[in-house]
């Protein structure tokens, strides 16, 4: 679970950083992507662990806010799964061209 939760934050991350001020970004790269416990973040800005476990929290409800109303990050799982499918079809013999085009015209899609 816990290991789910850190995945998905690290893929809203990437989808939605832009839209973070810097400190929320510098919060959540330091805890997503590098590890660092909420007492190392705190020592590093001299803040309290609570300061700092309240932006991450705020941070993470906000990225989920952002992918409920724009919906990046499951578009993205959708393309990926047509995409595996796609290829399974090219790979096959014999190859299903109309199987295939159909893959291709939900790629288009999905933008």
């Amino acid at each position: 679970m816990l290991l789910e939760k850190t995945t998905r934050m690290n893929f809203l991350f990437d989808f939605y950083q832009s839209l973070l001020t810097d400190k929320q970004r510098s919060y959540m790269h330091l805890y997503y992507l590098d590890d660092h416990s909420l007492g190392e973040i705190a020592h590093e800005y001299e803040i309290s662990r609570q300061a700092v476990y309240d932006n991450i929290r705020r941070t993470e409800a906000m990225l989920e806010e952002y992918e409920d109303k724009l919906r990046l990050f499951e578009k993205f799982q959708q393309r990926q799964v047509v995409m595996d499918q796609l290829q399974q079809v090219i790979q096959a013999e014999p190859v299903n061209k109309e199987l295939a085009f159909d893959l291709i015209v939900m790629l288009k899609e999905s933008d």
